[in-house]
């Protein structure tokens, strides 16, 4: 697939506490060179992360005797609570080591609200706020996403359904994505949104033969 002006590649996720810190996911680590390999590919670059405030709703310990994967109730509905991550201007929080990213346009933070989780970078946990990704993305002209990082079927699997929801042709690249989660449900899921699964190796840069 040759990669034109009018696509975004978007990463998620990658930073300290998801590759080697509080919520290591497997495989994390073996994600960056690909991406940066996909990175040199695209003109435009958006790199996504967690910006959590200490006491935020994913925490685990902002729940009074609940644990790690625990779900609990909270004003939208129920929350899977984890361990603290990605605590704003901590080192847990900062992009990881190895990434090759200083072309990219804008460092998008989510999770940045207390009282509300957002796993995708388009649309929070409640359903119904949106972050302003899409139209900021639509502003400058941009039709295709493509998304990597982590978690494979968390985080960059919900922004590619919110990228997905808002109009834009998804692709999810497989081999610069990590972390496997009720694969076959979710690979379902995605699908039926019509996002296509692609790899770094698939995809031609426009300056390429």
């Amino acid at each position: 697939m040759r990669i034109s002006g009018n696509d975004v590649l978007i990463v998620v996720d990658v930073q300290n506490d998801f590759v080697s810190g509080s919520m290591a996911i497997p495989g994390a680590q073996e994600i960056i060179m690909p991406i940066n390999s996909a990175a040199k590919k695209f003109d435009h670059v958006v790199v996504v992360t967690d910006w959590h405030p200490k006491d935020h709703v994913s925490f685990a310990s902002a729940h009074p005797g609940a644990n790690e994967r625990d779900v609990v109730q909270v004003s939208y509905g129920e929350q899977s609570v984890f361990a603290d991550h990605c605590v704003q201007g901590t080192h847990g929080a900062e992009l990881a080591p190895g990434l090759e990213l200083t072309k990219a346009e804008m460092i998008f933070r989510k999770g940045y609200r207390r009282e509300v989780d957002s796993y995708g970078a388009f649309l929070e946990n409640d359903k119904k706020t949106v972050t302003g990704l899409g139209p900021y993305l639509k502003a400058r002209g941009l039709e295709r996403v493509f998304c990597a990082g982590l978690a494979r079927y968390g985080c960059v699997m919900q922004s590619a359904l919110g990228a997905a929801g808002e109009g834009f042709e998804v692709f999810i690249l497989h081999d610069a994505s990590a972390g496997d989660r009720n694969v076959e449900e979710n690979n379902r899921i995605v699908a039926q949104a019509g996002i296509g699964w692609l790899n770094t190796f698939d995809l031609v840069g426009a300056d390429e033969a």
